[in-house]
């Protein structure tokens, strides 16, 4: 929409004179925004027709004279004598009266208040005038003594642009989205399984009552146990709990790791009590820490979390750690004797299924009720089934002779079950999670990698680091390749435009010098290199190119018409200092409110505005310089000059 604006609208209000050059009275070039200069030609055909018939109407006077002394009888009866004509253009004056008025008004207030604008304005306006003539003048300066010593320039950039990817870019944390202070969290509280309620509830109240304590904590909500539905945990039951904390309005992250801090310092004295720190969801990603763990075996599948949930927890700036394999729910194991069966003339399935049948029950047939079908349920009685007592007195063979009871063939112990047997890629696996605090996700996987290189696990078993540190290098990746993409199509499009393949390739050095003070900017203020951060790189591939293209295709302009390079490169400098500081300030002025970080969500909006910022404002400053030392270095050909030129040229030689 703005280029269309700037090709067509742009050029037809440029096109018009608003007043004579003469006319120095305000209110005389006010008026004058009226006349024929002004507006569109068929419009000023119209106003010419008017002033055409207003002549023909003085030059007929007469005429016109005795014609209205003939008419005006005629027209005073009929407008006399019809009533509703009368009242409807009545109304219609009215309405036409009221409106005139208003827009005069409008009109006269308006104007009013741009005469007060203007005059309010000129001081400000005089001293950025001022400003700006002391700024051309150092820019003169500095541009010529660049220009005269341009390999020093253009090495200097190099040698900046290196440094600063060699020793800052490292010291750069990364992550995949900022984190976002939403003022509420939640506190899952997970104790043994078996726990009671009411054990369970009394640890929770605790933990809300710690909670209360602190002044920036608005409220609570407590939620013990669970209702069994589908989305409830196989671990999940009296033994949990979730304390819910809303803080104050106006609370930061500071203010909300404070009451964090206070509450693991609280649960540590606890003992067997697990918990896990959440926020509302607001991007459906991954833990910031997810260690996968592949095997087969569930025992040793065990100890090889227990032995990563140690490292982890070894680990300064890793909190919370978890693990998908907990306390499971006690159950009765039957191991049957296959040498004792084979002895008695029993087959396996057939006694587990029998087994399986009384204690768990069988349903052999149906009731029907009217169109109810009814299951009929077929078990042992409870007391028969209460114990291990009443379990090995069970008869496995009801039709023998002699009655074997199941204690003769199996050995029935009472274990601790797994909680859950979980696949990852088609492999028993097990997931240990954790959180981040104080530091970078990125340093918190090198971390991690450094502390399960040394880790002995059982043989068979491996591990791989995933969650947000996994997501965040799939993203990165596909970031910079869009980033590759954007600059490669960006001098695609100006190589067809230039017709030439050096003149973009000069352009775009505009960006890495917009990365140096992105670069720079992220370190000084403490932020980490994310998603948002390149999206504004890559916009930032695409913006500060303009400035570049603006001076490199003014200096082109000015060869064809038979300038000198260097003085070419001087007067297109100098001309466009003002155009692109006009640009790059807009658009610097446009972003700094949502670089100030305000209102909700602002750890989101901040770093794609900084880094547009920053970017651009250390481009457009270096680009002053930089480019046109390099286009005197590299641009070695002639261009060729207008044809007006070229005819001129010629004639005085000729002379």
């Amino acid at each position: 929409a703005s280029l269309v604006v700037a090709l067509y609208f742009i050029p037809m209000m440029a096109s018009r004179k608003f007043w004579d050059e003469g006319d120095t009275n305000f209110k005389g070039r006010v008026f004058s925004l009226f006349s024929l200069k002004f507006f569109p030609v068929s419009w000023q055909k119209f106003v010419r027709s008017l002033s055409s018939y207003h002549q023909w109407l003085r030059s007929s006077g007469i005429v016109i004279t005795a014609l209205g002394w003939i008419a005006f009888p005629v027209v005073f009866l009929v407008l006399t004598l019809s009533l509703p004509f009368r009242v409807a253009m009545c109304l219609v004056g009215r309405v036409v009266a009221i409106v005139f008025i208003v827009l005069l008004l409008f009109a006269m207030v308006f104007v009013w208040i741009g005469k007060q604008i203007l005059k309010a304005a000129n001081p400000i306006l005089s001293i950025f005038d001022r400003i700006f003539g002391v700024a051309t003048a150092f820019y003169k300066g500095i541009l010529n003594w660049a220009l005269d010593n341009k390999i020093f320039i253009v090495s200097g950039a190099f040698a900046s642009f290196a440094l600063t990817i060699v020793f800052v870019f490292p010291h750069l944390g990364s992550e995949l989205i900022p984190k976002v202070h939403q003022g509420e969290f939640n506190v899952e509280v997970k104790l043994p399984v078996g726990t009671p309620i009411e054990e369970t509830t009394e640890i929770v109240e605790g933990i809300e009552q710690i909670a209360l304590n602190s002044p920036s904590v608005l409220r609570t909500a407590v939620s013990v146990g669970t209702d069994g539905d589908a989305s409830s945990g196989s671990d999940e039951g009296e033994n949990t709990g979730t304390v819910t904390v809303l803080l104050e309005e106006g609370s930061n992250s500071e203010t909300e790791e404070v009451v964090l801090y206070d509450l693991r310092g609280y649960i540590e004295n606890i003992p067997d009590v697990e918990i896990k720190i959440t926020y509302p969801e607001l991007f459906s990603v991954k833990a910031p820490i997810e260690v996968e763990i592949f095997g087969h075996d569930l025992q040793e599948m065990k100890q090889a979390s227990d032995s990563v949930i140690g490292a982890l927890q070894s680990i300064q700036g890793i909190v919370d750690v978890q693990s998908s394999i907990r306390k499971g729910n006690p159950e009765v194991q039957i191991i049957y004797n296959r040498q004792r069966l084979s002895q008695l003339d029993l087959q396996l399935k057939t006694v587990a299924e029998l087994i399986r049948n009384k204690i768990q029950g069988q349903v052999p047939t149906e009731f029907q009720e009217r169109d109810r079908q009814v299951e009929i349920l077929v078990r042992l009685d409870e007391n028969d089934r209460l114990g291990l007592e009443e379990l090995e007195q069970i008869i496995v063979n009801p039709r023998g002779e002699i009655a074997i009871p199941l204690s003769s063939i199996a050995e029935l112990k009472v274990r601790e079950g797994p909680n859950e047997i979980r696949h990852l890629g088609q492999q028993r696996g097990a997931v240990v999670t954790a959180n981040v605090d104080g530091i970078e996700l990125s340093e918190a996987s090198l971390r991690i990698e450094e502390a399960l290189f040394d880790l002995e696990l059982p043989v068979g078993f491996d591990y791989d680091v995933t969650g947000q540190a996994e997501e965040m290098k799939r993203s990165l990746d596909s970031l910079k390749f869009a980033l590759a993409l954007a600059l490669f199509l960006v001098y695609i499009v100006m190589a067809s435009q230039f017709e030439s393949l050096l003149h973009p390739f000069i352009i775009l050095f505009s960006v890495p010098l917009a990365v140096i003070g992105v670069v720079i900017a992220l370190f000084l203020g403490g932020w980490t290199l994310n998603i948002l951060v390149f999206i504004g790189l890559i916009m930032l591939a695409g913006i500060v190119v303009n400035n570049a293209i603006v001076l490199v295709d003014y200096i082109n302009n000015l060869r064809r018409n038979g300038r000198e390079k260097v003085d070419a490169v001087k007067a297109a400098c100098l001309a466009r200092f003002r155009p692109i500081l006009m640009t790059t300030m807009t658009t610097v002025l446009g972003l700094i409110p949502m670089a100030l970080g305000l209102g909700e969500g602002a750890e989101i909006r901040v770093p794609l505005a900084i880094t547009v910022i920053a970017g651009l404002s250390s481009s457009t400053f270096l680009t002053l310089i930089v480019i046109p030392s390099i286009y005197l270095l590299v641009d070695f050909g002639r261009i060729k000059v207008n044809a007006d030129e070229e005819i001129a040229a010629s004639a005085a030689e000729k002379i």
